[in-house]
């Protein structure tokens, strides 16, 4: 290049391609893994320590955790499916229903994307002629007036399957913690370690939520374990009560 031309413009080729990508947090499973294994945490290390406080026989206490386990990871799968299709079929209507008004509508819809983009700082000539130009392709155009004006990804309404089978996996995984000592010991000592695992746990739970979502580790964690204790202490509260009355 001599000295009196002037430098190229890098075209979108020569750019640096930007790899910053952002995590997919609307397709439901790593949700429902993340809240399925707080759930169950927190429910079986309480009802545990709920029985456990009762003084029974032991087999009383693994039964209890037992199915505490599997009802509630049933339970868990069996709400997440059905929240999870709700809402994937209701995202769906009105995905058809913006079909069906592109199709009708085309001007109108051209017009309104036009001032999408004009509103947020676009020249307005620009803006009607992106618009014109998403609009020739009726894929396009529904992908960006879907993410335009209801903010969803037609691509990714979540999978009710995934997102089920997560929460079940989860919740019993969560659930088995607190229970794994009374298949090794009774007594006060199972007792002890089910709430040193307890709290283990939602520390864990707590700093994997902290990391998911951006916020202090910390405190984070102390809410995830002042949560599960005050849920356990009550419960064991409560079944040491029972069990003095019964007796």
């Amino acid at each position: 290049m001599s000295a009196g031309e002037p430098a190229a413009v890098p075209t979108a080729v020569d750019r640096p391609v930007d790899t910053h990508h952002h995590r997919d947090v609307q397709g439901g499973a790593a949700r429902a893994a993340v809240f399925g294994v707080s759930d169950g945490l927190v429910s079986n290390v309480s009802l545990i320590l709920g029985v456990a406080g009762a003084n029974p026989a032991p087999g009383v206490v693994r039964l209890a955790g037992l199915a505490g386990l599997v009802a509630g990871a049933v339970s868990m799968a069996a709400g997440e499916y059905v929240s999870m299709r709700a809402q994937a079929e209701l995202l769906e209507r009105e995905l058809e229903m913006e079909r069906i008004e592109l199709r009708r509508n085309p001007h109108v819809e051209t017009a309104e994307l036009s001032q999408i983009y004009a509103s947020r700082g676009i020249d307005p000539g620009r803006a009607r002629a992106m618009a014109e130009d998403v609009m020739r392709d009726p894929d396009l155009a529904l992908e960006t007036h879907a993410r335009e004006e209801m903010g969803i990804d037609p691509r990714s309404l979540g999978s009710p399957v995934r997102a089920a089978g997560s929460s079940f996996v989860a919740f019993a995984l969560g659930a088995l913690l607190p229970l794994l000592p009374w298949f090794v010991s009774t007594g006060a000592a199972a007792a002890v370690a089910s709430v040193v695992l307890g709290a283990l746990g939602a520390v864990a739970v707590g700093l994997g939520l902290a990391r998911f979502t951006g916020r202090p580790a910390l405190r984070s964690a102390a809410r995830q374990l002042g949560i599960a204790a005050v849920a356990a202490g009550v419960t064991w509260l409560v079944g040491s009560l029972v069990g003095v009355g019964v007796t």
